[in-house]
């Protein structure tokens, strides 16, 4: 994304670079990162950042390690995006976010926002973008829930029966692939999202495990924020009740499981190479983009800060202040119908899971 009134920055080349004066932009790119996670539920967290903090933060690792690697997302053919801490925080939109569509759009890119959370439809967070100002297609979306009813979908093509907790998304995605609820003697016990969750509800999950059900969770996040950005105990938690209860282990199908990546990339119709992820989570996202050999982009605008990556044992592709860094007015990053349709043709569909 140009802008008329902000001069050209040039990267400067291995020789020009001095090494105190890029330890000073070290420095300030490190300040910039923090005052992104600082600001957190204040106003300045969705103020555009100016150019001159983009081109400190640039320098943040090697600069033209850096911008080789933000030109290389720029030419994907496929973006996987995660949605809260990457496109919008509670109600806001994110800077950024607009423009990325706006650039996905304008140079015939392939793209899905993919969310862990099982509950809503497609259609509900098509509305609640379109209620920030981003108009997008039910298409573009991708749930827990739906992968959730991928997975038991090949396990079981005929359908089967299953006792569900969990919103209408879930149960929704699940009619879809010719699976109904049954609390007497089911196939499956499915734990997704949602506040629906009871001493009552857990009880008869156990109940129907101890009986031979097998225990499904749309995922694993232990907890999650509520409106007022406070703690609640998600999906994850109420799992390990029943996985303690049980002594048995629950299969998950939201990230970080390769499993939903290789869903995502059947819908794309793209393989790994020309697809990247992007989100905020390094303990889902990047996971997830790793572990299926998906470039993992991880952008600063939601959960995780630069002082946390030293908590793990693995790094993103990228590291970008947020999505605001990605889209370019430069003509070479758009993908031809005929390129596109080649893409596509190389990836096999005959099985979800063997995707090159």
């Amino acid at each position: 994304m140009s802008d008329t009134n902000t001069p050209e920055i040039r990267t400067p080349s291995i020789d020009e670079v001095n090494p105190e004066e890029e330890n000073i932009s070290r420095d300030l790119a490190a300040d910039f990162a923090n005052n992104l996670n600082i600001h957190e539920h204040g106003s300045e967290r969705n103020k555009e950042p100016s150019s001159s903090v983009k081109k400190d933060y640039s320098l943040l690792k090697d600069p033209i390690i850096h911008t080789e690697r933000l030109e290389n997302i720029r030419q994907k053919k496929g973006y996987i995006i995660d949605m809260d801490g990457v496109i919008y925080h509670g109600t806001k939109l994110l800077p950024g976010a607009k423009e990325l569509v706006d650039f996905l759009n304008r140079n015939n890119k392939k793209y899905l926002f993919l969310t862990n959370n099982s509950a809503p439809t497609p259609r509900e967070l098509q509305q609640k973008l379109s209620r920030l100002g981003i108009e997008v297609t039910e298409d573009h979306f991708f749930t827990a829930g739906q992968a959730t009813a991928y997975f038991l979908s090949s396990q079981s093509p005929n359908g089967g029966t299953c006792y569900v907790i969990g919103e209408p998304g879930l149960a929704y995605s699940l009619y879809d692939k010719g699976f109904f609820m049954n609390d007497h003697n089911p196939d499956y016990v499915i734990l997704g999202e949602g506040p629906s969750y009871n001493y009552e509800k857990l009880s008869k999950a156990v109940q129907l495990v101890q009986q031979g059900a097998k225990l499904i969770a749309t995922n694993l996040d232990v907890e999650n924020l509520d409106s007022k950005g406070n703690k609640i105990p998600s999906c994850g938690a109420f799992t390990a009740c029943v996985e303690l209860v049980t002594r048995t282990k629950a299969f998950f199908c939201g990230k970080p499981s390769a499993l939903i990546m290789r869903y995502a990339q059947r819908v794309l119709g793209l393989s790994r190479l020309e697809t990247c992820i992007i989100g905020d989570r390094m303990d889902t996202d990047i996971v997830a983009g790793i572990s299926s050999e998906i470039d993992p982009v991880l952008v600063l605008s939601g959960v995780t800060s630069m002082e946390e990556l030293a908590l793990f044992a693995y790094r993103p592709y990228v590291i970008l202040g947020g999505v605001y860094e990605i889209p370019s007015d430069d003509k070479k990053h758009n993908i031809s119908e005929s390129d596109m349709e080649a893409a596509s043709r190389r990836v096999r569909f005959s099985n979800p899971l063997i995707l090159e």
